[in-house]
């Protein structure tokens, strides 16, 4: 696969690889950003309890250790993603059910294998290409019993919604190679995200 990479760059100047991946370019990290696009702070909640009590958006990094996101990206409750001042940069946003679908078609058998990272998994029977350049990396996740599946998981944010109140959200993980079904959870869990350009996913 003929890897094609650029760069965004977003509110607090952190600066993104991407990648094209078919017809859509993807950052090749997780987002950081501690500022919507107009400028307003995302609020860093430390507490479990009022974390948990939050309908507005919100971050945190897995187990409160910045050392831990300075590798991984920060956790995002789905309030925060869906937040009309804009997490993404300008000009990209949270993909859709849709638009996560569209990439694994398109990168077809051993999908999972494709788009993680050749580090920081734990050991597998399956190999870890990278082949697409996506380097997917297993932050984990914040859930309700506490922050889990670190070097296992590669959690990532939907835009999309579902009927029981919660969001859809793609795992990718350790021991599988095949894409496994989306799931869901409720939108006050702490999960990575990864954003999508809007005008090549147009074309």
């Amino acid at each position: 696969m003929n890897i094609q990479k650029s760069s965004v760059t977003d509110i607090d100047d952190n600066k993104y690889e991407t990648v094209i991946i078919g017809k859509q370019e993807w950052m090749a990290q997780n987002l950081c950003v501690e500022h919507y696009r107009n400028g307003d702070i995302i609020p860093n909640i430390t507490d479990v309890n009022e974390w948990g009590d939050l309908r507005t958006g919100a971050w945190w990094h897995y187990e409160n250790n910045s050392d831990i996101g300075n590798i991984y990206g920060k956790l995002y409750n789905w309030y925060a993603i869906n937040d009309p001042r804009g997490l993404a940069p300008e000009g990209w946003h949270i993909p859709s059910v849709d638009e996560w679908n569209k990439l694994f078609n398109y990168l077809g058998d051993d999908a999972e294998c494709k788009l993680k990272s050749d580090k920081l998994w734990e050991k597998s029977k399956h190999k870890t290409t990278n082949e697409s350049g996506f380097s997917a990396l297993p932050g984990g996740a914040y859930m309700s019993n506490g922050f889990y599946v670190i070097g296992k998981h590669a959690c990532f944010w939907s835009s999309t919604e579902c009927g029981s109140g919660g969001a859809w959200y793609r795992v990718l993980t350790h021991d599988n190679a095949r894409v496994i079904p989306f799931d869901y959870v409720n939108k006050e869990r702490g999960v990575s995200c990864r954003c999508i350009k809007n005008e090549l996913n147009k074309r």
